[in-house]
């Protein structure tokens, strides 16, 4: 404030009877022409410490709210789980459980005796009526010798009796045939083990060594099989 407006205030203030009195200005005020910065009241800093602690409660009331109910969950969740077995429940469903596997294992041992029975008793049936088929073959060719037989008895032929034995031996090698039956040969073939049996060695000079000389008995062989060997007569050189 200026001199000039000092007096003036001064005057205006005699006049009035002195009521009014004239603000001082600090030597700080008049150098910088500003006014001091004014103090917060304690007022506001004391509500934002308790809005502070408002939100600290809050927060905490929220975290024991969630803590609260999980601990809930957790209860309801074991609550609903079935109880654990005691020792003695295991070991009795153990038991259970090792007699019902004995029981089955005792069914399909009786069930595979009983097949395997059942198996021999199908085995031996077709053992014994294996040659049903080729015996009943056969029974036309004895029917015919038969019938040979009765014709050259009333008739004293022999050449009618040779002519149906040669029919009845020629149906009998067809049906053998037909089952698979061939007969060995042997007369001017070498001597195999296998084929020829020898009961008999001769030097003859019209076979080699070793040769078959002569056939004894017939053999044969039933699809590639030998079921008789041919009994022979074999060349031996000196």
């Amino acid at each position: 404030m200026s001199e000039k407006e000092r007096n003036e205030l001064e005057t205006q203030a005699e006049m009035a009877g002195g009521g009014v009195e004239i603000p001082i200005e600090g030597p700080e005020d008049a150098e910088s022409g500003r006014q001091a910065p004014e103090e917060k009241p304690a007022e506001e800093a004391k509500d934002g410490s308790a809005l502070n602690d408002i939100l600290e409660r809050e927060i905490r009331e929220k975290q024991e709210a969630l803590e609260r109910a999980e601990k809930e969950a957790a209860g309801d969740k074991a609550a609903d789980l079935p109880p654990e077995p005691t020792p003695e429940e295991i070991e009795g469903r153990l038991k259970a459980e090792v007699e019902e596997w004995k029981g089955a294992y005792l069914r399909k041992q009786a069930e595979f005796q009983n097949f395997t029975k059942r198996k021999e008793k199908e085995l031996d049936e077709l053992r014994k009526f294996a040659s049903e088929k080729i015996i009943t073959k056969l029974l036309d060719g004895v029917d015919n010798l038969h019938r040979a037989m009765e014709a050259s008895e009333s008739a004293k032929d022999f050449e009618g009796l040779l002519k149906g034995v040669d029919m009845i031996l020629t149906n009998l090698n067809g049906i053998m045939q037909s089952e698979g039956v061939e007969p060995i040969e042997t007369v001017g073939k070498p001597y195999d083990p296998v084929y020829h049996h020898a009961v008999m060695v001769e030097d003859n000079p019209d076979f080699p060594d070793d040769a078959v000389i002569q056939e004894l008995q017939k053999g044969y062989t039933m699809k590639g099989k030998v079921i008789r060997p041919a009994m022979v007569k074999v060349c031996k050189k000196g």
